[in-house]
């Protein structure tokens, strides 16, 4: 099945966008240092969705619309008192088609499949606001990525295009990865 080939497949680049991510969020010290590391997540995440959108139908993932998605990060930077202005650069993969806008969704949606650990460590740190983003499907969450590998796993079917596919979801990480690597908490 694809989507554990691209589990296999990724697991450096996924471990190192982690490391990456959590050295930021052991550093929030206030509400300000939050929104100012989910800034990271809104520029990829609204980045990511602006390139697979042509892909992106009802047809593909008919759930699409109540997905967890960079709107959400908005709401949540706002609700600490920041807004989406003066984001950092989002470079992300060319995509082509609709498993390789999937493959990229599969980072995306895989984020959110950790969520509660994060929300978990900022609770630790105090933060207690601004967390509905990671705060995922809540009970639904396991069901709603479930479904997503579901599909991801039809359109990869034919196990020739796996290669190209866990290619767009290695560059995914990496290029999220970068995001936070040229940012750093206020």
């Amino acid at each position: 099945m694809l989507s554990q080939n691209i589990k296999e497949s990724t697991g450096a680049a996924h471990q190192k966008l982690e490391g990456t991510v959590v050295r930021q969020l052991k550093a929030i010290r206030s509400n300000a240092d939050y929104a100012e590391v989910l800034k990271n997540f809104y520029a990829y995440f609204n980045a990511v969705e602006k390139s697979i959108a042509p892909y992106m139908t009802i047809e593909v993932l008919p759930d699409y619309a109540d997905r967890r998605n960079s709107s959400h990060i908005k709401q949540d930077i706002e609700e600490l008192g920041g807004s989406v202005d003066n984001l950092p650069k989002a470079d992300v993969p060319v995509i082509k088609s609709t498993l390789e806008a999937l493959s990229a969704l599969y980072v995306l949606e895989g984020s959110i499949m950790g969520g509660p650990y994060i929300v978990q460590m900022l609770n630790k740190y105090g933060i207690t606001e601004g967390t509905s983003f990671f705060s995922g499907y809540g009970t639904d969450t396991g069901k709603m990525w479930g479904a997503f590998t579901a599909v991801l796993n039809i359109y990869g079917e034919d196990t020739s295009s796996h290669a190209r596919a866990i290619e767009v979801a290695n560059e995914t990480f990496s290029k999220f990865g970068d995001v936070f690597s040229s940012a750093s908490v206020a």
